[in-house]
């Protein structure tokens, strides 16, 4: 007798030994026992999550010969025929292949006649969303008033290339993909029928490369054993799949908390030897901190027979978990480059290197080593002595620019340039290490309020606690206290939690803790004012130069062209 793979021994045959849709499983048990039996279904899914295999049990429900029920015999002629795939009422017909409207002609001609050994005629159309748009409009009348003795079973990986007119007339399940530790819980099942030898590793390894299919993991598992002289290893499945030994992962790490950039070069080296995929490397490295970061939550959520618990749990009890989010995203974004890196090598050595590079909560040498940046007399803050802090309120003066001219950028301050250098140092993706090395402590830098609440305004970090921020008026201050005055007409900007986020945000730039009072009054003189009155005084004097301008003076003289206000825009 020839060797039967698997995938197909071990294919279900009923709707207990489906594995991982138990909510689909249900809600057709359900129906099936009610007798309320639609006459179109869609099942829906990747790959290997058994669509034909439901469509399949489905058509033996319907069609045994002991009743429609949810627990088919598995014996009668109609269910031995349909697992064999000689039922004649049950057709599966795979729409890749059979995409156009003669071929849905067809199929729709044969089925207005009654079945020939079952119940039910049942059709089973897979990969549905391949058929041609003419095919589709050829079955819509047959799918919505189908004969009473046919039932319609679509199946597609692609449900959104499926037209709306088509699934409002079917019944759909939306099959989901397998967890890797359902797979390797099943498989675990197959071999021990199949009396071969396993390591559990070696299972948690292959279902995690097959992606939630247990077609897939099946398949895998089929060259497992054959690769492994009928058992099941660690060793032979990493090898077979080209996955990277743990030993060296749990090295690299050790290496990243020694700091040792000498070890961490000699085991990559030493995986380049291997021969060992580093885009596999990465991925690997990505699921190791995934599984660090859930044992130092959740310690006992790790398994008591895991074979690397105790290893897990000792890294876990060394790493800070903002490094292990750190790393872990650096891995991530390492293995979607790695396509543009010189080598592999390259990409995967360079992502070691700024893991070693880049500490969460630790400042870089070159920031530690820079002085302090030079005070200057358009600068708010200043690096004087906090004893001199206090100095009289200046407003800003209102500034026109020339007709047609835009006004000239301010230069850059001493801060602003620190923090767009900080920023350049630092991608998006380690804004983790970026933030700690923007922020040096209170001892390291003296700043001091001048009073010029407008310009300082523009330098906080205030998100929602800018409104009241640019509705405030400097009434009085000293080193430790800024007091402030609320126009009546913005009290609803108090009481909602701002004035919290404002003073954190002060002592965030200062440095030190300060006090923020508020009271309603004032004189108006708030940030949003002045804008207001700098906008109003930009927009009259551009409206001026347009009317004063001799070219459109010509205009209106000549051809009676009018002016639109709202169309006049100064130039900023």
């Amino acid at each position: 007798m020839s060797y039967q793979v698997l995938a197909r021994k071990w294919r279900p045959k009923s709707f207990d030994e489906l594995v991982g849709q138990e909510h689909v499983v249900r809600a057709l048990t359900n129906a099936l026992q009610q007798q309320r039996l639609h006459h179109a279904y869609l099942f829906t899914g990747t790959r290997g999550v058994g669509k034909t295999t439901l469509s399949r049990i489905l058509a033996k429900s319907l069609n045994c010969e002991r009743g429609v029920s949810a627990n088919p015999c598995g014996q009668c002629t109609a269910c031995v025929a349909i697992d064999k795939g000689s039922f004649l009422d049950y057709v599966e017909m795979d729409a890749a292949s059979n995409r156009g409207v003669d071929d849905m002609t067809s199929l729709l001609e044969k089925a207005i006649y009654a079945p020939t050994q079952g119940r039910y005629k049942v059709y089973m159309l897979d990969e549905v969303h391949q058929l041609t748009g003419h095919a589709f409009n050829a079955m819509l009348k047959t799918l919505e008033e189908p004969p009473a003795h046919v039932k319609f079973i679509l199946a597609t990986t692609d449900p959104q290339k499926v037209p709306v007119t088509i699934l409002s007339r079917c019944l759909q399940f939306n099959l989901r993909q397998m967890s890797s530790s359902g797979i390797a819980a099943h498989l675990q099942h197959v071999l021990t029928q199949e009396n071969i030898t396993f390591e559990p590793v070696a299972l948690q390894l292959i279902g995690r490369s097959a992606n939630g299919s247990m077609r897939d993991a099946l398949s895998l598992l089929d060259q497992a054993i054959a690769y492994g002289g009928d058992s099941v290893n660690e060793k032979e499945v990493r090898t077979m799949l080209g996955a990277i030994d743990q030993a060296y992962l749990f090295e690299l790490l050790n290496a990243l908390l020694a700091q040792d950039g000498n070890a961490l070069l000699a085991q990559a080296r030493a995986m380049e030897e291997r021969a060992i995929s580093f885009d596999a490397a990465l991925s690997d490295l990505a699921n190791l901190l995934h599984e660090i970061a859930i044992a130092q939550a959740v310690p006992d959520s790790i398994a008591i027979d895991h074979p690397d618990r105790q290893t897990l749990l000792d890294i876990a009890a060394r790493m800070r978990p903002e490094e292990i989010q750190l790393y872990y995203q650096i891995a991530l974004l390492a293995r979607r480059d790695l396509g543009l890196a010189p080598d592999e090598f390259a990409g995967f050595t360079m992502a070691l290197l700024r893991m070693l590079a880049f500490r969460p909560g630790e400042q870089t040498s070159s920031t530690k080593a820079a002085p302090p940046p030079a005070a200057s007399s358009t600068v708010a803050e200043s690096t004087r002595p906090r004893a001199s802090a206090a100095l009289a309120v200046s407003e800003p003066a209102v500034r026109i620019p020339a007709p047609n001219m835009r006004e000239a950028s301010p230069e850059p301050t001493p801060e602003s340039a620190t923090s767009r250098d900080s920023q350049a140092l630092s991608p998006g993706a380690f804004s983790a290490a970026a933030s700690s090395t923007q922020e040096a402590p209170a001892s390291a830098v003296t700043r001091s309020f001048d009073g010029n609440w407008r310009a300082l305004v523009d330098r906080l970090k205030l998100g929602l606690a800018r409104a009241l921020a640019q509705n405030c008026e400097v009434a009085s201050f000293d080193e430790d206290h800024i007091a402030f005055s609320v126009p009546p007409t913005q009290k609803h900007l108090l009481g909602m939690g701002y004035e919290e986020k404002l003073q954190s945000a002060v002592e965030q730039h200062f440095g030190r803790k300060i006090k923020l009072t508020f009271a309603l009054g004032g004189s108006g003189n708030t940030p949003a004012q002045l804008m207001s009155q700098e906008k109003a005084a930009l927009q009259a004097h551009a409206e001026n130069a347009i009317h004063n301008d001799g070219f459109v003076q010509a205009l209106i003289k000549d051809f009676g062209a009018q002016i639109i206000p709202s169309s006049i825009k100064p130039l900023q």
